[in-house]
């Protein structure tokens, strides 16, 4: 078992060992846009080569290192955790640099950001002629940070299974509490990548026996289970508009917010779980209000055209939101103001911890709720005892604590991100609105960023910001913050 001794130093060359074999990992999966482009006889692909080169050949230089000590503690999971991110974003724009978009270093940090955090937010003015080897490299982005960077590593890396493995865990998946499914971290991660899968490539398979081609089956298969949602035409899912695309998508959109520890006891059989989680419930729960507000509201609006506008398309549009794909009907932005409100509340609340999903979680809100009913009780009856209990268990002071201090600083960055968007010329609504997007990793515009927008058009500044409110939310914001913390680095 690992145990870790407490240095005054941080173990950097440890660290750039981890990530030299991270890059490498990168560069390899860089072959498969590399075949597509010769397969769509693209002119790309040997600059595809040329980026799979260089991010080899640094990733190689740092595997070469030779630490002394190879002990990592809690500084360092939290440290490598954010560097893993960044670094492999600065490595993985080099395509959107190199192969046919024309991005500028600021455009290309962007996008590799919204697709690894799973934001879905593009800079891209259309996706007519970009190459396929891009599209597809967007959509392995996304997949592979949907259940996490780090956790593809524990899960084919071995030398981290005894070198902090469970601090790398616990610094990247969300969530409150982090439960190991098996003995050793790494057959943990197997478990849930093995499930997250299974579930990708059913729906690939599903996606293929409908109207789209292999490859878009294949992008919008991964898109769609890392709940990501970058599209690959510029009408998105308006290019077929089929009811079979969207009832198979809102299922797995669905299963993208569940907590993949309860789908992973599902597929070894171990149904008590599902049937007894709180926020699985409430996840349930809130989708079917959702979806009924949407359809009162298209009623009431005198929206309905066809029994599709009353069914599954205020269904879709529900589980998009809450799961932070970030899909949208075409016709969405005229369902009115309450819609809006409803999104926005979807936003922030996300779906499950433990899923693909972003927002802050319906966890932790079942905590907030049931901790604000148990203070009115002993308003009424001051000498009562009372506890927060999930899942029929106490919750332990000390992550009522952590829970309350995250949703108070969940407020603070988007308060901050948007203000600091408004310095870079952005108008108030949409500063406050591409800030919690950012941070929710949904990816949705408003005005300027919106329907008839996108992220293309706010300055090269306001892109950096977002970049880092991406990440920010994707490590749910300790993981990141931690870092700009003097303590930090105090030895």
């Amino acid at each position: 078992m690992y145990t870790y001794r407490k240095r005054s130093y941080i173990n950097i060359p440890m660290l750039l060992r981890i990530i030299g074999w991270l890059l490498i990992i990168e560069a390899a999966i860089m072959a498969v846009p590399c075949i597509v482009g010769v397969c769509y006889g693209e002119g790309s692909t040997l600059r595809f080569l040329l980026c799979m080169a260089v991010t080899a050949g640094v990733g190689f230089a740092l595997k070469s290192l030779r630490p002394k000590n190879r002990d990592m503690g809690q500084r360092e999971a939290i440290l490598l955790t954010g560097l893993t991110w960044v670094i492999l974003s600065m490595f993985g724009m080099l395509p959107f640099l190199l192969c046919g978009t024309h991005f500028s270093i600021s455009d290309a940090f962007f996008e590799t950001m919204s697709g690894f955090t799973t934001t879905g937010a593009s800079v891209l003015d259309t996706l007519e002629g970009v190459p396929h080897s891009i599209l597809i490299w967007r959509c392995i982005g996304q997949w592979i940070g949907g259940l996490g960077i780090i956790l593809f590593t524990l899960a084919v890396v071995p030398m981290l299974n005894t070198s902090g493995g469970m601090l790398l865990f616990n610094a990247e998946v969300t969530g409150i509490t982090h439960d190991k499914l098996q003995p050793r971290i790494g057959n943990t991660s197997k478990g849930l990548w093995m499930v997250y899968i299974v579930l990708t490539v059913i729906l690939m398979v599903l996606l293929a026996f409908s109207d789209m081609d292999g490859f878009d089956a294949i992008c919008y298969g991964m898109s769609t289970m890392s709940t990501g949602g970058f599209a690959n035409s510029d009408l998105s899912l308006g290019r077929w508009d089929s009811l079979y695309i969207k009832i198979v998508m809102t299922i797995f959109m669905f299963l993208g917010g569940v907590n993949f520890s309860l789908l992973f006891g599902l597929a070894k059989g171990k149904w008590r779980g599902i049937f007894h989680n709180d926020a699985l419930r409430c996840y349930v729960w809130i989708t079917l209000a959702c979806y009924a507000i949407f359809t009162i509201n298209i009623i009431a609006r005198g929206m309905m055209n066809s029994y599709q506008d009353v069914t599954i398309d205020p269904l879709f549009q529900a589980v998009s939101i809450l799961s932070s794909t970030g899909l949208t009907e075409p016709d969405f932005h005229d369902w009115g103001a309450v819609s809006v409100i409803v999104l926005t509340i979807m936003m922030i609340m996300g779906a499950c911890a433990g899923s693909t999903s972003g927002g802050a979680k319906i966890d932790r809100f079942i905590i907030l709720t049931r901790f604000l009913r148990n203070e009115f009780y002993r308003m009424m009856h001051p000498n009562a005892i009372r506890t927060v209990v999930i899942n029929g268990k106490g919750t332990p002071p000390a992550i009522l604590m952590k829970t309350l201090a995250f949703l108070f600083m969940y407020i603070i960055v988007i308060t901050a991100g948007a203000i600091a968007l408004m310095v870079c010329g952005l108008p108030l609504k949409d500063g406050f609105f591409c800030a919690l997007s950012a941070v929710s990793n949904t990816g949705l515009g408003t005005d300027m960023t919106g329907i008839e927008g996108n992220y293309s058009q706010v300055s090269d500044m306001a892109k950096w910001i977002l970049s880092f409110l991406m990440l920010t939310g994707r490590l749910e914001l300790y993981t990141i913050l931690l870092i700009f913390t003097p303590g930090f680095w105090k030895k």
